[in-house]
């Protein structure tokens, strides 16, 4: 595999795994500058971007690469200028370098950040696929731009990694910009941003000018608001900028990976608020759905490669729990075809879609399974292992052999020596209930399903 080739696969995966606005500060213009046997070696654009990528972003890079090229073991940062000629060692003659042009162009044109909103002029209301799973969202979304801050305040949206939030609610903020012709001052953001912002502006000294900012506005949107969990300064300053637009009847829009009622370490009044609005979920996209998504990126990517509906619906059956991940899939099987010059046949799509599949649960350990599981319900890796009979700590135990039977296809007695020299039908009773009672409890499946996007799609946070 070329080089080049590889880091456009790679990037095509990274845009899907972490924020849009991440994406286009720290990665966009990143490279591959050369290979060293079983090493890699990336090109960054500043002593910071190095900084960053490498703490931040690098199990995530390796695990892609990874997914494309298990030989690799390693990855190093250098800094690198586009605009200077390429030693004799760089691996960019000019014609790679017009394949790096492409490379660059993976579709971030259409990635335009409003500074003033932080709206992405990419997520439309006219791109977002309806269906069953959404539906409810959608139309309370519709609601609210009919008129903001007068029905459905605050609007709360959950559910899984990669299912939509984002696309929606950004959806709704360029929707009533469009609609308004920029009447109502909209705030989109993080809630990790917001965070940063309480902090920086406690250590600045800048606090009135921080309150101003978010209090003043007519439309506020905050993503993922789970990520203030814990943080007691932030919960504070988010309470009374919420209670500060609510009883001005300005409109608040929040996304979650979960439910109002199942966000821990988050203060009962904030909780309350958001239970006093309209809570609506997103949940997985079925058959039809999910065919209608993958239609849809085919046409907006104008691929070369004809893929007929056999394929797509494989692609479909194949990745039916993240949108995300069904889009990447989608990507990475594009990409495979024109690597290894094959036909877009269906014999031959299966059994690269079963390699991404294999390759995806290969590079999931034990260690990741708890770690997620024990971030998932706030408790800590120490707890989760040890024989409390507590109820806090029995269920997540519970999920957590689960998990390594079900989709690491450990035996019992391995699960049962991997957490802590248990009886191995201590975990045989354990499997046994989780998969009886995920059946008629719609909550425990959800929190099973988002303690998976955690493990597989390096979910938490986003």
């Amino acid at each position: 595999m070329e080089l080049n080739e590889l880091w456009k696969l790679v990037l095509g995966e990274l845009e899907l795994e972490i924020s849009k606005p991440n994406f286009q500060t720290w990665l966009k213009n990143t490279i591959i500058l050369d290979q060293k046997d079983d090493e890699l070696i990336i090109g960054v654009e500043s002593v910071f971007a190095k900084e960053w990528v490498s703490n931040k972003y690098h199990k995530t890079i390796l695990k892609i690469i990874r997914n494309f090229s298990p030989e690799i073991k390693s990855l190093e940062y250098q800094i690198h200028q586009l605009d200077k000629q390429p030693s004799k060692k760089s691996i960019f003659t000019s014609r790679n370098r017009e394949k790096l042009e492409e490379t660059k162009s993976l579709d971030l044109s259409e990635y335009s950040i409003d500074l003033k909103t932080g709206l992405n002029s990419k997520y439309l209301l006219d791109n977002f696929i309806v269906g069953p799973n959404n539906e409810l969202a959608y139309s309370a979304a519709m609601a609210v731009i009919d008129g903001p801050g007068k029905k459905y305040n605050p609007l709360f949206i959950y559910g899984g990694v990669g299912l939509g939030k984002t696309h929606l609610i950004q959806g709704v903020g360029n929707k009533i910009k469009a609609v308004s012709k920029n009447k109502y001052s909209i705030k989109y953001l993080s809630a990790e941003m917001f965070v940063n912002e309480t902090i920086e502006s406690i250590r600045t000294n800048k606090m009135t000018d921080f309150k101003n900012k978010y209090r003043k506005v007519d439309v506020l949107i905050v993503d993922d608001i789970q990520f203030i969990s814990g943080k007691e300064k932030t919960q504070e300053e988010f309470f009374h900028t919420f209670n500060t637009l609510y009883q001005e009847n300005k409109q608040i829009i929040i996304s979650s990976d979960r439910s109002p009622y199942l966000l821990a370490n988050l203060e009962e009044r904030i909780k309350s608020r958001f239970e006093g609005g309209m809570v609506a979920d997103i949940t997985y996209p079925d058959f039809e759905t999910r065919i209608a998504i993958l239609k849809n990126k085919l046409i907006n990517q104008k691929n070369e490669i004809d893929l007929g509906n056999d394929i797509i619906e494989e692609v479909a059956r194949m990745f039916p729990h993240n949108v995300r991940e069904l889009e990447g899939a989608l990507s990475r099987l594009i990409g495979i075809l024109k690597i290894r010059k094959v036909p877009p046949v269906l014999n031959v799509c299966k059994k690269i879609l079963e390699e991404i599949n294999i390759q995806k649960i290969r590079l999931v350990s034990v260690d990741t399974i708890i770690r997620k599981s024990a971030e998932f319900y706030n408790i800590s890796e120490k707890e989760l292992l040890s024989h409390s009979r507590k109820k806090e700590l029995v269920k997540p135990r519970q999920i957590v052999m689960y998990l390594l039977r079900e989709d690491l296809k450990y035996s019992f007695p391995t699960i049962a020596q991997k957490l802590g020299g248990r009886d191995h039908t201590t975990v045989l009773h354990a499997c046994k209930k989780i998969s009886r009672d995920i059946i008629n409890d719609k909550s425990l499946s959800q929190e099973i399903n988002m303690i998976k996007d955690r493990v597989y799609n390096n979910g938490a946070g986003k």
